[in-house]
């Protein structure tokens, strides 16, 4: 009977022996290739070979778990703001200016953009470290844990950047302390005074305040404060295509809100210089050239009234234009701006230069008219060939054959009588402006309407440039 087991025995090993060694050349075999193939990829840690358990504790979403761990996130409320209960929790805040985009004066606001840092410090991220490093994450573990709700006061628009991940970076260190960074680009109100425009300054601010509807915290909850003073506030180098930027500088204030109470407010203030060249260059220049444009018709004869009535209107359409020009690149304010005192004052003098010549046309009609009624005036007078060598009408001078100039200066020109000849001749002591009234003056201008544009010659000028040195040194 144990004869016929033990054959029984010899037969089952039999038997199974080939499978047995198919299956362990299996194994051997898939050993050897996954690790031939994880020794490609870490050849330089492990000399070609590495421990699949090694392998495991390297991955990302190991270590996403570990760091989770490591800062407890998922042992207390980060819904509440740290020390909650207690004292107000004080917020450091620091502001690096990118750049400022652009200045709009007639929507009122600037465009900027910076790096917004928060420091702060939460005992519940501290983690034991060795070598008291700190650990840099990005924006998904802020989503996890409290940030203070700091925003900015007074803006129409503003967004994170995200190109090619959200600019955020979270920096916590093994004591608790953290530093938010936050890269935003903003559009704010600036409240602009253009009562001396382009002449002006404008003092414009960002103001950032922690307060978001229901959620806020008062001063008693969260305190901001500038982290290095004045020295929280940093700028690259600004260039702007309109203004000089004279001064940057933070400060601090409180917001007072009848329902929630006060608040820690921030501001960046910085003062804006505009530059006057371009200004000067389209604007200034061509409205002093047109002006002094207006000024040649009175050095054109009298008679000429197509030429003098075109020029006047020219001048006229062309300060229209610039005027209307100006205007649709401001915003319609209640006030007067310098720039418009300008120009309307030198529309002023372009339309008086326009009634002039009409002044100075109606009194000669006048003149002619009278001189013709008398009969001093021959019926085939030619009224378009008397004008002298000064560009003005003198009805005692026939130039039509221009006869040659006589030697004896008793010829040269015919005196006309003194209206004032019946007077007294002046008592001793009476000044000589006296010996003619106002009213005579009047009649002899209006006589002798030549001596319209002789005047205006010397007086359009000398009124004009009163006027400039006036207006740039009461806005310069």
């Amino acid at each position: 009977m144990n004869f016929a087991l033990s054959v029984l025995r010899l037969m089952c090993l039999a038997w199974l022996w080939p499978v047995v060694l198919l299956k362990g050349s299996n194994t051997q075999n898939q050993r050897r290739h996954k690790d031939v193939y994880l020794g490609k990829n870490t050849r330089h840690k492990h000399g070609g070979r590495i421990d699949f358990k090694t392998k495991k504790s390297d991955s990302t979403k190991s270590l996403l778990i570990k760091s989770e761990q490591l800062l407890r996130i998922e042992d207390h409320d980060f819904a509440m703001r740290p020390g909650f209960g207690g004292s107000a929790i004080p917020v450091g805040i620091d502001v690096q200016v990118e750049s400022i985009d652009s200045i709009s004066e007639v929507n009122m606001d600037f465009t900027m953009t910076l790096y917004l840092r928060h420091y702060w410090q939460d005992d519940r991220l501290a983690f034991p470290s060795s070598s008291n490093k700190s650990r840099t994450f990005d924006a998904r573990l802020v989503k996890k844990i409290w940030v203070p709700d700091v925003f900015f006061v007074h803006t129409k628009r503003s967004f994170i950047h995200d190109t090619t991940m959200e600019n955020i970076m979270l920096r916590v260190y093994p004591d608790g302390n953290i530093l938010y960074s936050v890269r935003i680009t903003v559009t704010a109100l600036c409240s602009m005074d253009f009562s001396r425009f382009p002449l002006d300054t404008q003092n414009c601010s960002l103001e950032l305040e922690s307060c978001e509807y229901d959620h806020a915290y008062n001063e008693n909850d969260l305190m901001l404060y500038w982290k290095n003073g004045n020295d929280s506030l940093r700028t690259d180098e600004i260039a702007l295509l309109q203004f000089f930027i004279e001064e940057f500088h933070p400060s601090f204030g409180l917001a007072f809100y009848s329902s929630t109470g006060w608040y820690n407010r921030l501001y960046i203030n910085f003062i804006l210089r505009r530059h006057i060249f371009f200004f000067m260059l389209q604007t200034y220049f061509p409205t002093m050239l047109m002006v002094m444009l207006s000024w040649v018709s009175f050095w054109i004869d009298r008679r000429a009234v197509p030429a003098r009535v075109s020029l006047g209107i020219t001048t006229v359409l062309t300060m229209s234009t610039i005027i209307t020009g100006v205007s649709a690149s401001m915003p319609q304010v209640s006030y007067v701006k310098a720039v418009d005192i300008y120009l309307w004052a030198s529309f002023l003098f372009v339309f008086l230069s326009v009634i002039e010549y009409a002044a100075v046309n109606y009194f000669t009609t006048v003149e002619e008219m009278k001189k013709l009624q008398k009969g001093k005036l021959p019926v085939s007078y030619d009224a378009t060939q008397a004008m002298a060598y000064d560009g003005c009408f003198h009805d005692d001078i026939d130039v039509s054959p221009f006869p040659e100039l006589p030697t004896t200066p008793s010829t040269t020109r015919t005196i006309p009588p003194r209206a004032s000849s019946t007077e007294p001749p002046p008592t001793e002591g009476t000044r000589l402006w006296r010996k003619r009234s106002v009213g005579k003056n009047i009649r002899f201008i209006m006589s002798n309407s030549y001596m319209i544009d002789s005047y205006s010659r010397i007086i359009f000028p000398l009124a004009y440039l009163l006027f400039n040195i006036m207006y740039w040194c009461i806005y310069s």
